[in-house]
Parts: C-alpha cells; sequence; structure tokens
C-alpha cells in the first residue's frame, strides 16, 4: 500500500496528468466543434472561369486582381454570391462614379454573366447564397406578418410602405417598389451600402418571405385613396395647407367678391 500511494505522488504525475487532459480536451473538441463552411459557388468550373475573366476584365481595377480589395473598394472575399447578384443585377456595379452611395440603374451584364461572376466571387470564400425561387415567393409568406416585420426593422428608413427616405451624408434608403423579391432577399442577406445584415438571428427565412409578401401588397392598390407618394404625414399635412385650406381661403375671396 506504501509503495502505491508513492507511485500516486510521483513527481511525473502532474505532466502525465496535464497530458491526458490535452488529449481528453483535443478529442471532444474534434467531436463536437462545428464543421468550418465551405464556399459554395452556384455553378460549375466553367462558370468560375469565365466568371474571373470577366471579374479580371471589369471589377478588378477597383476591387484588385484576386479581389483582395483597394484603396477605393472593399475585398469581395466571402461576400458570396447574393451580394455580387444584388449588386450587379440593380445596376450599382459598377459604379457610374464615386458618389457618397451606388445608385441603382440598368443592369451592365446580362444574367449569365452576372452568375458566372458571382460564382467566381463565392469560390473565394463562403458567404450568403442566392436565394431559391421558392424561397422568395410571395405567395409562401404572411402579409401581415411582414408588416409588423418590416414596421419594426425597416420602415424607419424605407418608410412605411417601403417609399424609401433620406439618410445622412447624402445617403438615402432607396424605394422598394421596383425591387424584385429575390432583390429584397438578397439585400436582407448582405446589407448593402448603410443597411445593416439581417441574418437568421434577426430575421429567419420565414420572416423575410413574409416581408416581401407584404412589400409585394403595396403594390396591388391604395385602400386610402390618392397615396400621395406614401410619404406619410409630412406629404398629407402639406396637400391639407396647400390644396385644401388653400382652396377654402380662395372659394371665400371670390365668394366675397362676387357679394360686393
Amino acid at each position: 500500500m506504501k509503495a502505491l500511494a508513492n507511485s500516486r505522488r510521483s513527481r511525473y504525475a502532474p505532466a502525465v496528468l496535464l497530458l491526458l487532459a490535452l488529449i481528453l480536451t483535443g478529442a471532444l473538441y474534434a467531436v463536437l466543434a462545428p464543421k468550418p463552411a465551405t464556399a459554395t459557388t452556384g455553378g460549375n468550373a466553367q462558370d468560375v472561369e469565365t466568371g474571373k475573366a470577366l471579374f479580371e476584365a471589369n471589377c478588378s481595377t477597383c476591387h484588385g486582381l484576386d479581389a483582395e480589395g483597394t484603396d477605393v473598394a472593399p475585398s469581395l472575399i466571402g461576400v458570396g454570391a447574393a451580394s455580387v447578384d444584388f449588386q450587379m443585377a440593380t445596376g450599382r456595379m459598377p459604379m457610374a462614379n464615386n458618389s457618397p452611395q451606388a445608385e441603382a440603374k440598368p443592369a451592365q451584364f446580362d444574367a449569365e454573366q452576372i452568375s458566372q461572376v458571382a460564382a467566381y466571387v463565392a469560390s473565394l470564400g463562403p458567404g450568403p447564397a442566392v436565394p431559391s425561387a421558392e424561397q422568395v415567393d410571395p405567395a409562401g409568406g404572411d402579409a401581415a406578418n411582414g408588416l409588423a416585420l418590416f414596421r419594426t426593422n425597416c420602415a424607419m428608413c424605407h418608410n412605411a410602405v417601403g417609399a424609401g427616405g433620406a439618410l445622412t451624408e447624402g445617403k438615402y434608403a432607396p424605394s422598394l417598389y421596383d425591387s424584385t423579391p429575390t432583390e429584397i432577399y438578397e439585400a436582407m442577406l448582405t446589407g448593402p451600402q448603410s443597411m445593416p445584415v439581417f441574418n437568421e438571428a434577426n430575421i429567419d427565412p420565414q420572416g423575410k418571405q413574409d416581408i416581401i409578401a407584404f412589400l409585394m401588397e403595396q403594390r396591388e392598390t391604395s385602400v386610402g385613396g390618392i397615396t400621395l407618394g406614401s410619404l406619410g404625414p409630412v406629404a398629407e399635412g402639406l396637400w391639407v395647407w396647400i390644396i385644401g385650406i388653400g382652396g377654402l381661403i380662395a372659394a371665400a375671396v371670390w365668394i366675397g367678391a362676387k357679394s360686393s
């Protein structure tokens, strides 16, 4: 018993126990750690090669030959296909000029070319993929819940019905009336310009689809009559004061002139 007790108090015991603890920790981490994200290109090898050629010819001047970024444009490694698809499909990229915000304009590339550039950028690092047609289908969303989500997260910039609004330093939240469901979903995924990113912790995929359903319904009709641009109480108050009260004053002056 004395020999056993002495062996347990060996000066090498702490080192052996530490080694065993490290081995156990490493084994547990290997089993329980989440798998690293992998890049999803959304296209085949030919698309990636063609997209690389298009990128080098049209985008590398600002974003760098390997999309690593420069002094005038950010790195695109890890932004994903959704970001590229949004920026190029809306014509924001390539930019027409160096302004506070990239403005939407007619797309400079066709859908196939955009898909190829997106496939190339997606191959550089993991990032959000272009949503499927099922994910952005307004028919699969709940417009009532979309209304609540939109007014909680988006209305302070885009207006209560998506009409857009001004921000600071020459920037603005664009109108969403002409945006496609895919563009709306991609914007929530990637957070372009001054817009924050709404990941699944903020708004899950079903919530994003609900918001799309709500915005699509705003295009159907105006239950309140003339929209006045859907700019809210400022436009409505201006209409009341200039047209409404102004018309009453004009009528009063006309009646007074006729009776004199």
